[in-house]
């Protein structure tokens, strides 16, 4: 018997993005700040085209280190430009810099990326039974795109943020019909624990 999941693929790169990663808790800076980056550059594209070329862009921008990242100059967005094997956009390249730079600035100002991310986990989540149930923002996503934004970071709408939430496991946005939606609570849960700043 076939095991259900939130989408069909036959695609085993996806498959194996759902099983193991979508919604497993991301509870560090950089891998926090890669998956922002990483659903910037999705808009308007399929997951799957991202997913594809995940490699190619952990090559192009460092690792995904914020530190390393943020130093980036003008000739490295034209050098990026010419980086066939990503999405050579060059409003969502400049942004992935800027994010960068955010990021290094929320962490010696405010409350690290990471920190900032699971500080708006919603309260009470229901699980979703269809693909229908899905939302595109939601209150905690409307209000941290509006707070990054305000911190400098750039193609962080609300549906963005809200898709990388999912990705970071912040949302349980498996079906309640999915085989791994319980594993993923259950990492979630041990997760919110540990990321919780002291004295909250």
């Amino acid at each position: 018997m076939e095991r259900q999941r939130c989408w069909p693929t036959s695609d085993p790169l996806y498959r194996a993005y759902h099983d193991d990663e979508w919604g497993r808790p991301v509870t560090d800076e950089r891998g926090v700040y890669e998956r922002l980056c990483l659903e910037g550059f999705q808009s308007g594209l399929s997951w799957l085209t991202i997913l594809r070329k995940r490699e190619a862009f952990r090559e192009a921008f460092a690792q995904f280190d914020p530190e390393r990242v943020a130093r980036y100059e003008p000739r490295d967005v034209e050098r990026l430009l010419q980086d066939a094997r990503i999405v050579r956009h060059r409003g969502k390249i400049e942004a992935a810099i800027a994010n960068a730079r955010a990021t290094l600035e929320l962490r010696e100002n405010a409350q690290p990326l990471h920190e900032l991310f699971w500080s708006h986990a919603p309260t009470t989540h229901r699980a979703p039974q269809t693909p229908a149930d899905w939302q595109p923002t939601t209150p905690e996503s409307t209000a941290l795109s509006k707070l990054l934004r305000r911190h400098g970071f750039r193609f962080v709408g609300p549906t963005t943020i809200h898709a990388s939430m999912q990705a970071c496991g912040v949302v349980n946005d498996h079906l309640a019909s999915c085989f791994v939606r319980d594993a993923v609570e259950r990492d979630r849960e041990r997760a919110a624990g540990l990321i919780r700043p002291a004295g909250s």
